[in-house]
C-alpha cells in the first residue's frame, strides 16, 4: 500500500503539522491525515506527513515515533526553537513535495480535504487553497460551547476571519495547501512573528501576484478553546500580536483586527467624559457626560444580542442568548491586548 502511495510518477504533497504538547489530539489528527484520499489518475498524489514538534514534554514525541514506525509516511522533525514560524520553515526545508499543507493539530480534516483543495488550487490557478473551517466545542461543557459560538460567529471574529471566509478568491486562507516554491522564493515565514505569520505570508504572496482560493466543497473542523478563561487569554494575545504585526507588515492586517481596540478606547474615553462631567456639568445635566459611554455600550450590546439571537435560532436552543457578556469579555480582552502592546511600543513579548 505504501509503495503504491509513493509512486514516483505522482507529485508529493507534504503536510506540515506544527505541534507542542498536543498529545491529547495528536494521534487522532495524524490518523485522519493518513486516511486522506490521495486520488486516482491525474489527480493522484503521494502523501508525506511531517510532524514538527517544539520539543514537547508530554507524550507527543512518543506518539509520533510509534506511528512513524508503522507508517513511513509519518516523520518526526524537531523544532528546538519551539515557536510556530520556525516549525513552518523547518517543514518547508524538510518537505520533499512540490505541494505543502500547513495544518493545525486541533483540527479534524474531512477525508477528501487534501484532494479537493489540491484540485481546486489547480482549477482556479491559485498558489494556495483551503477548505471551509467549521468551529466545534472542545468538549460538551457550557463554557466550551460558549467559546465555540463566540469564535465561530462573524460578530465574534468578523466576516473576513479565516473561520468565516466565503467561497471564492480570498485575502487570507486557513489550513491551506500551497505550491511550495513560491513560499521558499519569499524566504519562508517571518520568524519574528510568533502569531499572524500566516496573515503576513498570505499578504506577501498576494503582493507577488499570486491568488488564494477558499473552497466550500470540503471542510475542516477546528476545536476551539475549552474554557472561557482560555478564550480570553487567546484574545488578549491575539490583540497584542496584532499591534506587533502592524509594525512589521501593516498591509497584512485589516481594520477588522483593530475594531476591538477602538471599542475599548471608546469605553475608556466615554468613562473619562462621564467622570469629567460629574465635576463640570450642573447637577441636573451630569448624565450627559455619560451619554457617549452609554451609546457606545448600548450599540455594542444590541449587536451582541442580535448575534446571540441568530445563534439561538440556528442552534434551536435558548442557551446562546447567554452570549452577550461573553462577546463583551472576548472583545474587551482583545482590545486590552492591543492597548498593552501600544504601551510597550509594539515590541514582541519576551515569552512570545
Amino acid at each position: 500500500n505504501h509503495e503504491r502511495q509513493t509512486d514516483n510518477s505522482r507529485p508529493t504533497l507534504s503536510v506540515i503539522l506544527a505541534v507542542l504538547n498536543e498529545g491529547r489530539y495528536l494521534r487522532s489528527v495524524v490518523r485522519s491525515l493518513l486516511e486522506q484520499q490521495t486520488g486516482t489518475g491525474d489527480s493522484a498524489f503521494n502523501l508525506e506527513i511531517l510532524v514538527v514538534d517544539g520539543m514537547s514534554t508530554d507524550d507527543s514525541r512518543a506518539i509520533v515515533t510509534e506511528m512513524s514506525a508503522s507508517d513511513p509516511r509519518v516523520r518526526l522533525v524537531s523544532n528546538e526553537r519551539r515557536k510556530t514560524p520556525y516549525a513552518f520553515n523547518l517543514g518547508l526545508r524538510e518537505a520533499s513535495g512540490e505541494y505543502v499543507a500547513i495544518l493545525g493539530a486541533h483540527t479534524y480534516y474531512q477525508p477528501d480535504y487534501l484532494l479537493v483543495c489540491l484540485s481546486e488550487l489547480r482549477k482556479h490557478e491559485a498558489i494556495g487553497c483551503s477548505g471551509r473551517i467549521l468551529s466545534e466545542p472542545a468538549n460538551n461543557s457550557l463554557p466550551a460551547r460558549i467559546a465555540s459560538w463566540v469564535s465561530g460567529h462573524r460578530f465574534g471574529t468578523s466576516g473576513n476571519s479565516f473561520r468565516t471566509t466565503p467561497e471564492g478568491y480570498a485575502d487570507s486562507i486557513g489550513y491551506p495547501i500551497f505550491r511550495k516554491q513560491p513560499l521558499l522564493d519569499l524566504g519562508g515565514y517571518d520568524e519574528t512573528l510568533h502569531r499572524n505569520q500566516d496573515n503576513d505570508m498570505n499578504e506577501r504572496l498576494r503582493r507577488a501576484g499570486h491568488k488564494l482560493y477558499c473552497t466550500w466543497q470540503t471542510h475542516s473542523i477546528y476545536h476551539t478553546q475549552p474554557t472561557l478563561k482560555a478564550l480570553m487569554k487567546y484574545a488578549l494575545k491575539n490583540g497584542y500580536w496584532n499591534i506587533v504585526s502592524l509594525r512589521r507588515n501593516a498591509a497584512s492586517m485589516g481594520l477588522r483586527h483593530y475594531i476591538p481596540l477602538l471599542f475599548v478606547l471608546s469605553l475608556v474615553i466615554g468613562s473619562g467624559l462621564g467622570i469629567i462631567g460629574n465635576f463640570l456639568l450642573p447637577a441636573g445635566y451630569r448624565w450627559l457626560g455619560w451619554l457617549p459611554l452609554l451609546l457606545s455600550l448600548g450599540a455594542y450590546l444590541s449587536c451582541a444580542f442580535l448575534a446571540s439571537l441568530d445563534l439561538a435560532v440556528k442552534q434551536k436552543s435558548l442557551t446562546p442568548l447567554l452570549l452577550p457578556p461573553a462577546f463583551l469579555a472576548f472583545h474587551v480582552s482583545y482590545g486590552l491586548g492591543s492597548i498593552q502592546a501600544l504601551l510597550r511600543g509594539g515590541r514582541a513579548p519576551a515569552e512570545g
